[in-house]
């Protein structure tokens, strides 16, 4: 689930009334992406963003008013005189921001959701798409739902927990498999959602994961890369040196070519923290690639 959503969840779990702002519309240089959402609360919460800061205030208070009984409703935010300075975007861009109140997340794991933004069915909203009439396209907007990402480190070291950490904001699920249960500890790695003690192979791979090693055991090292090599995950990578690399490919046979290795981008990191930036920027770049 969206990491905003699954804020506006928490809220009305709590017995707080919530309200959604998504952007539906971008234009030019646009400061956040189709789909960005802030989940607004009426008590004043705030979660999310969907301009980096220039409009978040307008917003919010377009979000009361919805939550005081006003119809869901489409607001244009761009770069007139007027506004520029106050609740405008000086970047330059456009945006337009649906407004409505929440009433929960869409009920799929994976496909489209629709909502109506324009007219009297504003706020309607299904997954089904054989309803989406002809008559009403204009006035959808069709929104892609698909479970997060999974981060699959194996072996529980000072990275794997520096590769969570850096996961978590990014709305990744975390695994950090080892077979030494001395080491696959939650003292160890307190980030992660969640810490597996088996070996690599026994855990299920598929197309959202990427797969990390960061062990230099071979008996846990390479049955880990030929898991996630066969089973299609959309990163494997290994770290250590080049001659490291070279003895995992006598290995791996064939399937070494679909391992990334020295991990990573090379931006001379050195620290556990450096070192899991690097990881996160590759895997983030394969993954904004593959979609």
């Amino acid at each position: 689930m969206d990491d905003v959503l699954a804020k506006a969840e928490e809220w009305r779990a709590r017995g707080e009334e919530v309200a959604l702002a998504t952007v539906v519309a971008a234009r030019r240089s646009a400061p956040r992406p189709l789909g960005s959402k802030l989940a607004v609360t009426r008590s004043g919460l705030l979660f999310g963003s969907v301009s980096g800061g220039c409009v978040e205030a307008d917003v919010a208070e377009r979000c009361r008013a919805i939550l005081d009984g006003e119809q869901p409703t489409v607001v244009s935010y761009g770069i007139e005189d007027e506004q520029a300075w106050t609740v405008g975007l000086p970047c330059g861009g456009e945006i337009d921001v649906f407004v409505e109140p929440y009433q929960g997340p869409p009920d799929l794991e994976r496909g489209t959701s629709y909502v109506v933004v324009a007219g009297e069915e504003a706020g309607r909203r299904w997954t089904e798409p054989e309803r989406v009439q002809t008559a009403l396209r204009e006035n959808v907007f069709a929104e892609a739902v698909a479970p997060p990402p999974r981060l699959v480190a194996v072996g529980a070291g000072d990275i794997a927990e520096a590769l969570c950490a850096l996961a978590k904001p990014l709305g990744w699920r975390t695994v950090v498999v080892d077979p030494r249960a001395g080491l696959a500890t939650r003292e160890r790695v307190p980030s992660a959602d969640e810490i597996v003690v088996a070996w690599p192979d026994e855990i299920e791979i598929d197309p959202e994961t990427a797969l990390v090693s960061l062990v230099h055991e071979e008996r846990i090292d390479v049955p880990a890369l030929k898991a996630g090599v066969e089973g299609g995950a959309f990163y494997v990578g290994a770290l250590g040196a080049r001659r490291a690399q070279e003895k995992r490919a006598e290995k791996l046979g064939d399937l070494a070519a679909s391992v990334r290795g020295p991990v990573g981008l090379d931006l001379g990191g050195e620290t556990p923290a450096e070192i899991a930036l690097e990881i996160v920027g590759e895997i983030l770049a394969a993954y904004k690639k593959a979609a």
